[in-house]
């Protein structure tokens, strides 16, 4: 199957108004586009981030093909149903992959209205190891039964894996992809961010702690605590820690909102 889903690979697009409710939603996909390009977790022109329109309808928004993340706005973001209709013409196209994956979790999961996906360096070598990710660290404990793991299947395009991956997912926000890279979902796209950040420090420091000698265990009676405390568990934790690369950007003067 190709990569790229243009406007003649899918089925035909709707006409639905673009309320205040998907502008705002714009505007915050786009600035979260430019956090990560700002932290480095980028992939060239892959890898996504989407986030859930709000309304009766399952649409979510997600970058055009063809676009590093710097280069995302509010108003190039493509909408499209589940099915990958885009919802209304003339949009641009998208990449198979993040559609087949993305779809699968906001079409699935009700609380999902964000879900982010990375391939950093850290984050591929960690999914790659046999025993996954490590919980013998400052950010590892507070994931500590909170990781799911999904088999690698090759290039996420077909449409039959989307059943695995959420038969995988469970009930965790927090996946290794193995042999593949990172992915989170959240209520929100704070919420989803946090997540996928502590899940990227815990491999940061996964491999540095390897190459550094053998790592100190952690025993299993400091795990509930550091899964209590996480602050990505925790909302306010959760925006202000966000709201602070925000401000970040916005100093920077940056055009995510055009």
């Amino acid at each position: 199957m190709p990569l790229l889903m243009d406007e003649s690979a899918r089925s035909g697009s709707r006409s639905i108004a673009l309320t205040e409710a998907e502008r705002r939603a714009r505007i915050e996909l786009a600035a979260c586009y430019r956090i990560f390009d700002l932290l480095g977790w980028t992939e060239l022109i892959f890898n996504h981030i989407t986030l859930r329109v709000p309304g009766p309808e399952r649409v979510f928004l997600i970058n055009p093909f063809g676009l590093q993340y710097h280069e995302v706005t509010a108003s190039n973001l493509v909408a499209v149903d589940i099915d990958g209709n885009p919802v209304r013409p003339n949009q641009g196209a998208i990449n198979r992959a993040g559609f087949v994956t993305h779809s699968a979790i906001h079409g699935h999961v009700d609380d999902a209205h964000c879900v982010m996906h990375t391939h950093t360096t850290t984050g591929c070598a960690v999914a790659g190891l046999e025993q996954g990710l490590s919980h013998d660290s400052f950010y590892g404990a507070m994931l500590h039964g909170r990781v799911a793991y999904h088999d690698f299947e090759g290039v996420t395009v077909n449409p039959d894996e989307r059943q695995r991956l959420l038969e995988s997912l469970g009930d965790k926000q927090v996946v290794i992809l193995r042999n593949h890279g990172l992915l989170t979902w959240g209520r929100t796209i704070p919420e989803a961010f946090l997540w996928l950040w502590t899940l990227q420090r815990a491999c940061d420091i996964q491999i540095a702690g390897a190459a550094a000698g053998a790592v100190r265990r952690l025993g299993p009676d400091v795990f509930s605590q550091a899964t209590r405390e996480a602050g990505a568990a925790e909302r306010a934790v959760v925006e202000m820690a966000y709201g602070a690369l925000k401000r970040r950007l916005d100093a920077m003067g940056s055009d995510y909102a055009d």
